[in-house]
């Protein structure tokens, strides 16, 4: 389950498009911040996917991109011409395969390797599903778990919304804002689609005669997307970023992406994935909603005012956003490759053992460092906004910023550990959450 976003135009501070993403998977789904610089490929190279392989173009642009392990495709990414795409899990009547073929990740990573611009990138998405559709097994321990994609596409210019249900298709340009969350959100406003779209719909007879086509109506499932409960997430998300119309900039886009709805949140107080921020919590309704990543983007027409801030670590809300500039050198070493078992070497999992004794007695110890956060960010934010445009200054900023959460990180977490639990999660919290620590062999020091 995720949630992603988009504002721009009279919606965004300045005109400057915002983007956000919180990519929410299996708790133990390391995901890795990775950049891959823009490449020149030989004449009738192939590019190996998660499951395929297929043809590779001759160039392809560099990217930034934030990737559970196992799979070649991202979550989430912004590419060196500003243009930015997160994907969305969605549940249609049309059929589901789990055949080896092209997840909506790798599509997402074709796109930004092979697209300047939003447009472009909706062709390159099309195209890609009218060549090889789209299959395979999406989860990382759950080998049953495969699905339909939607997606937000966004560049300076322009923004889509993008919305699959197997070979066909729907999209809708965005004008100020839009959100989307694990459901089927167009309806009748639709600005492009498959050609076979309409005919689809009526032939199964999901369209009866002299009823408006209706896109999620027509072709939306109804008990994945009902019991996902994105319809709540979505409202939620959508309301706080047309809340700050005018004003939403990066320190806003972190806010929507930490959102609880509500200061006394408790992850192991609901039953169904209902929050933005995404908390893991039993194995039946939330053993895949865990956020894993989270990424914000400014997107400005400017190149030189463009700028990615990312955690590179679970639940944002324990975390600390970064600056990230696309550009050789740009990212500091992260650690080694990522995998499900506990690493102590990467940045990923060493995060993971502040962001577990968090939610041990989550409300209180996360009112400790809460504060601190904001405000570390709020001078990075300034900092980075005031800092010139050359790449070594900018490559060192990110660096001193990583090495700096990190030290912040480690204090709050030898502030927290020791501190009576007052509020004890619930006995099934409690046995997901030891099940997964133990799938992974997590040590806490």
């Amino acid at each position: 389950m995720c949630d992603t976003f988009v504002a721009r135009g009279e919606a965004a501070a300045g005109g400057v498009t915002i983007f956000g993403k919180n990519s929410d998977r299996e708790p133990n789904e390391a995901q890795a911040l990775e950049f891959h610089p823009r490449r020149r490929g030989e004449e009738g190279e192939e590019v190996r996917l998660t499951y395929l392989a297929i043809p590779q173009v001759r160039e392809t642009r560099a990217v930034l991109i934030s990737r559970p392990f196992w799979m070649w495709g991202a979550e989430i990414g912004v590419n060196e011409d500003g243009l930015a795409i997160g994907n969305e899990a969605v549940w249609t009547k049309m059929p589901l395969s789990l055949k080896p073929g092209l997840l909506g990740m790798d599509m997402l990573r074709l796109a930004l390797e092979r697209a300047s611009t939003a447009g472009q990138a909706l062709e390159v998405i099309a195209g890609l599903l009218h060549d090889y559709g789209q299959g395979g097994i999406c989860g990382f321990r759950d080998r049953k778990m495969t699905y339909h994609n939607s997606f937000i596409i966004a560049d300076p210019e322009e923004a889509w919304v993008l919305e699959t249900a197997g070979p066909l298709w729907a999209a809708r340009k965005v004008e100020r804002a839009a959100s989307i969350s694990n459901g089927l959100t167009l309806g009748e406003e639709i600005d492009r689609m498959h050609p076979e779209l309409i005919a689809t719909a009526r032939a199964k007879g999901w369209l009866k005669k002299g009823e408006t086509f209706h896109f999620s109506r027509c072709y939306s499932d109804w008990f994945y997307t009902k019991f996902s409960a994105c319809r709540r997430r979505r409202v939620r998300s959508l309301a706080l970023v047309e809340g700050r119309r005018g004003s939403m900039d990066a320190a806003a886009a972190m806010a929507v992406l930490r959102d609880h709805d509500g200061d006394d949140y408790r992850p192991d107080s609901h039953f169904l994935g209902n929050r933005v921020c995404a908390h893991a919590a039993n194995g039946l309704t939330r053993k895949a909603t865990q956020t894993t990543a989270a990424l914000a983007a400014c997107l400005a027409r400017e190149p030189e005012r463009r700028a990615v801030w990312a955690t590179g670590t679970a639940a944002p809300c324990t975390s600390l956003f970064k600056p990230v500039w696309l550009g050789d050198g740009m990212l500091p070493d992260l650690g080694p490759g990522l995998s499900g078992m506990f690493d102590a070497g990467t940045l990923w999992w060493r995060h993971e053992r502040f962001h577990r004794t968090v939610l041990r007695d989550f409300s209180r110890r996360l009112a400790v460092f809460r504060g601190e956060r904001d405000a570390w960010e709020k001078e990075i934010l300034e900092g980075a906004g005031r800092l010139p445009a050359a790449a070594g200054e900018r490559a060192a900023f990110t660096e001193r910023a990583f090495a700096e959460a990190e030290r912040k990180t480690a204090e709050w977490l030898e502030r927290i550990e020791n501190l009576p639990v007052k509020i004890k999660p619930g006995p099934i919290y409690r046995s997901f959450w030891s099940k997964r620590n133990k799938e992974a062999r997590f040590e806490y020091k």
